[in-house]
């Protein structure tokens, strides 16, 4: 099986402070991959350099073989690579179905035309629909994205990136700042996401339940540097993991 997503020594520095190091990653395609480890371990600054927000010190990042290092984010979107971020990334004072037809022609390469309606452009609406009920935001279809909660905001932005036909998701924390009431949703639609078996999925989270439910694979970050990597169990089980990023608390036992 060929790698879809590689990075070969994958560095960057911001002054003294090491923030990524040699960071060698090998996603396959449609695997379900999590990156773990404390805050300030580096996780959200390797996302920013897979999609193209930071350029590395040194190394490569590898999109099907292709060096894809000195793309912009743009390009790397379109090549297929798709990005959440820890705060929400919505037009707030469009609709949602809007929101979401505007990623549908965005990947149809189909620009604005305000005399145009856009029922006019084949499969737009359609297209918006399936994702609009994907993501089980139906009801709220012409409710403004500023007046949603922010669990439907999340929903509201990973509906956008599959407009984009984007092969891999990288979704930072989905579950930042949700209620407790908020997470379950949520869960559901990154589950019917994988079930569908189409996506690659990387994604940062510190909800372990959350890690070892979907999870193929995991990955552990720490001080910039990827300390271990393995199944879920594997993980748990890792002392070195336990003593750098559980405290040494975990018991062994899967939730």
């Amino acid at each position: 099986m060929n790698p879809i997503l590689e990075t070969k020594n994958l560095t960057i520095k911001f002054g003294g402070h090491m923030a990524v190091n040699d960071v060698n990653l090998t996603i396959y395609e449609k695997q379900f991959k999590s990156i773990i480890g404390p805050n300030g371990a580096g996780k959200t600054t390797l996302f920013n350099l897979l999609s193209g927000q930071l350029s590395p010190t040194k190394g490569q990042i590898y999109l099907k073989g292709e060096d894809v290092t000195a793309l912009s984010p743009a390009i790397r979107t379109r090549r297929g690579i798709g990005r959440s971020f820890q705060i929400t990334n919505v037009f707030p004072n469009l609709t949602v179905i809007e929101n979401i037809r505007i990623a549908v022609q965005s990947q149809m390469g189909i620009r604005y035309q305000m005399l145009k309606h856009f029922q006019k452009y084949l499969g737009i609406a359609e297209k918006a629909e399936q994702l609009l009920e994907l993501v089980m935001l139906k009801n709220k279809a012409n409710s403004f994205a500023k007046n949603l909660a922010h669990g439907e905001k999340r929903k509201l932005e990973i509906a956008m990136l599959l407009a984009l036909e984007t092969e891999i998701l990288l979704l930072d924390e989905p579950t930042a700042g949700m209620s407790v009431e908020e997470v379950p949703a949520i869960l559901d639609v990154i589950h019917t996401i994988k079930k569908q078996g189409k996506k690659t999925i990387i994604l940062i989270e510190h909800k372990m339940d959350m890690i070892l439910d979907l999870s193929d694979s995991v990955m552990v970050l720490f001080n910039g540097s990827l300390l271990a990597e393995g199944t879920p169990q594997e993980i748990m089980k890792n002392e070195t993991v336990q003593s750098a990023y559980l405290g040494g608390l975990y018991d062994g036992s899967i939730a």
